[in-house]
């Protein structure tokens, strides 16, 4: 804690959830061999960086939910993950959606309220902060932020959650959106069914309908981005890369543009122009020029071609030239 920091230290006990099961469907086709909680963000494993923050937050126990490409996310977390957390996975060889799968992760994590994390988005939000504001009588605190894309989440004049989707009839001010953070209070899974597949909005609506409390905290100044589609995935490198979100560059090896993991090889030639992130063992052809790209572990990329706005997935060979593509 800073000098002068006048939050008081991390005397709680946090338990957190990361959502982490479902099929990454935007994100194909490199969704199909990698599971979205892997995506690497300059090379490293979103799964990993999210770990890491919530560790650094002051989380003790972390349950995770896998479905798609189950075993691969099992075996990062077996081999990856931060020592001195416990992570506990919970299976789901049915796709239970956000509800059922915020069901299953309550059920591994002991009593009392928990954070939850979507596996999908970026941000440097003070999660330890967000833990703390939480309040008992709330059945979920949920974290929004004005981003004018998402933005579908209502609240009345006492600051609570009024709505989400169709504006309600006493919602204050216009909406904000949900960031994919939130703490869940045990009492959530009442609104939940007892087994089977559940939409985390469906219970909210139904929750707010029969007077329950959905508190909200509402943020700003922080860096957020989702990457749920190869354009965010882009847009999240390239802000990286601009070193425009100081918050996270502890999380990554010192950052440079262009960013090159171990044992990358660039020919003669080459010229990066801007927002470019190159995995491991990458190789690139003599004269080709890269922007806004960036290119997976073990890729292959020929002699004179451009490539820009383009996504290059693991061990990829490129031949030709592409521009706004996803080239696996």
């Amino acid at each position: 804690m800073a000098d002068g920091d006048p939050r008081p230290p991390k005397f709680f006990i946090m338990n957190a959830a990361i959502l982490a099961a479902g099929l990454g469907t935007r994100l194909r086709p490199l969704t199909y061999t990698t599971p979205k909680a892997l995506v690497p963000v300059l090379n490293r494993p979103l799964l990993g960086v999210l770990l890491a923050q919530l560790q650094e937050a002051g989380a003790s126990r972390v349950a995770v939910n896998t479905h798609h490409l189950a075993e691969q996310v099992q075996h990062f977390l077996e081999v990856d993950s931060p020592p001195g957390l416990k992570i506990l996975v919970r299976p789901e060889p049915q796709i239970l959606g956000t509800g059922g799968g915020l069901r299953s992760l309550a059920a591994a994590l002991t009593d009392g309220p928990f954070l939850a994390l979507n596996a999908d988005i970026l941000t440097d939000i003070d999660l330890a902060e967000i833990f703390q504001q939480h309040q008992e009588d709330a059945l979920d605190t949920l974290v929004l932020h004005d981003c004018p894309r998402f933005n579908n989440v209502w609240l009345d004049k006492k600051g609570k959650v009024a709505g989400v989707g169709t504006p309600p009839p006493h919602a204050s001010g216009p909406p904000l959106a949900y960031t994919g953070v939130q703490v869940v209070s045990p009492r959530m899974l009442k609104w939940l069914p007892p087994a089977g597949p559940a939409d985390l909005v469906t219970a909210w609506r139904q929750a707010i309908a029969r007077g329950e409390e959905l508190a909200a905290v509402v943020v700003s100044g922080h860096f957020w981005q989702d990457l749920g589609t190869p354009e965010a995935y882009l847009t999240a490198h390239q802000r990286l890369l601009s070193g425009t979100c100081p918050g996270l560059h502890k999380f990554f090896p010192a950052v440079s543009d262009p960013f090159r993991g171990a044992g990358t090889v660039l020919g003669e030639g080459v010229v990066c122009g801007g927002g470019v992130c190159l995995g491991r063992q990458v190789r690139v052809g003599r004269d080709s020029q890269l922007k806004n790209t960036v290119v997976w572990d073990k890729a292959r990329i020929g002699p004179g071609l451009t490539l820009e706005n383009c996504v290059v997935g693991h061990g990829a060979i490129v031949q030709s030239s592409a521009r706004d593509t996803v080239l696996v």
